[in-house]
């Protein structure tokens, strides 16, 4: 790991405070319903949501969320499935999940009150050190310093240090960087713009034309503002075929929750048998006979035309989806048959809502 000291800091620390602050009131142009809010329970929401999320895409589901959900004891108090509905589509449910638990938390031990202090929001589920640094900052002033892509992407190009950001060091180091240029009596503003700056300046692409800091950036004046930040380690994609059976009687579907410890939980599907390649038609039929005791005349096996990946961060999901129709609502054990225009009220991964959509509604 690369070590910086003091004497490396303190002659770029004022200059990149004073310089970032005066870009951020001339220059930054990105206009968010979030920005400048002091309510916890929003900042909270909009750091959840922007986790790995596009701003144009969360946008709209922060909006619904506010509008439906105007408060964390409105939340609270909200059905699981009502808000896992409202998240459908934003992909790691998993969060959603915690936003719950967390809403519910806040409600019954704390009378509501979201925390004001680090070490409280710290300890939510599903809050780590830069969302519970972003609220303590942005909420109440609080001197702790943000780190997430940007900052990192800006503070390594800076001081010209390639310790890869994606290891335990490289945290630990850029935590401690970040929080010794913060400061402290102007946190929230500073955090704003040191994230601003990254995501419309100093970005993958970096405009360094237009950089305000051009002349004291270090990897900009080593030419390798285009090598920073490092990463150590190579992201390995599972591969992972998804074949649903949607079992129909007339106008009635058989759907289930996803209750296992894996991608989607909390979510509904149809039944599925997961695979390590692509199956034949001829090897789910023998699958579906032998694990329900149907008879190969009890129902009708038809392949829909609907088949898709799906990219997640570590995982490339296939999917294939089969209509089964059979002749009697069969007791499948752990599903439950829900008439067509009830589909949609249930909260489905992306792709099965999709298919939901375009094939049956």
């Amino acid at each position: 790991m690369q070590k910086i000291m003091a004497e490396d800091v303190e002659p770029l620390k004022a200059r990149f405070q004073t310089g970032l602050l005066t870009w951020n009131k001339k220059h930054n142009k990105r206009i968010m319903p979030w920005k400048g809010e002091k309510n916890p329970y929003r900042i909270w929401l909009s750091e959840i949501i922007l986790q790995q999320t596009r701003v144009e895409q969360g946008l709209k589901y922060y909006e619904s969320f506010i509008l439906t959900f105007p408060s964390v004891e409105e939340l609270a108090n909200a059905p699981s499935q009502k808000v896992f509905k409202l998240w459908e589509g934003l992909g790691y449910y998993s969060r959603c999940k915690n936003l719950i638990t967390s809403a519910r938390y806040i409600s019954e031990k704390l009378g509501g009150k979201f925390p004001e202090d680090y070490e409280t929001i710290l300890s939510l589920k599903g809050i780590g050190t830069y969302t519970a640094s972003a609220i303590a900052s942005f909420a109440f002033n609080l001197p702790y310093a943000v780190l997430d892509g940007n900052v990192f992407r800006v503070l390594s190009r800076i001081f010209d240090n390639e310790t890869p950001i994606d290891t335990l060091e490289g945290k630990k180091f850029f935590s401690s960087l970040a929080q010794s240029i913060l400061p402290h009596k102007k946190s929230a503003v500073y955090n704003q713009a040191i994230m601003d700056f990254g995501a419309t300046i100093c970005k993958t692409q970096p405009d360094c034309a237009i950089c305000f800091f051009q002349t004291d950036c270090r990897a900009f004046l080593q030419k390798k503002q285009f090598l920073l930040p490092v990463k150590s380690k190579r992201l390995i994609v599972r591969n992972r075929w998804f074949n649903y059976a949607l079992f129909r009687q007339g106008s009635y579907y058989a759907i289930r929750e996803r209750a296992t410890k894996d991608i989607w939980q909390g979510l509904f599907e149809f039944h599925l048998v997961e695979t390590q390649k692509k199956p034949t038609k001829k090897q789910l039929h023998l699958q579906f006979e032998q694990e329900f005791n149907l008879g190969h005349s009890e129902y009708k096996f038809t392949v829909t035309p609907f088949s898709c990946s799906q990219r997640l961060t570590h995982q490339l999901i296939h999917f294939q989806i089969y209509v089964a129709d059979i002749e009697s609502l069969y007791p499948f054990q752990n599903f439950r048959w829900v008439a067509k225009e009830e589909l949609k009220t249930y909260p489905f991964p992306k792709t099965l809502q999709q298919f939901i959509k375009d094939e049956l509604c």
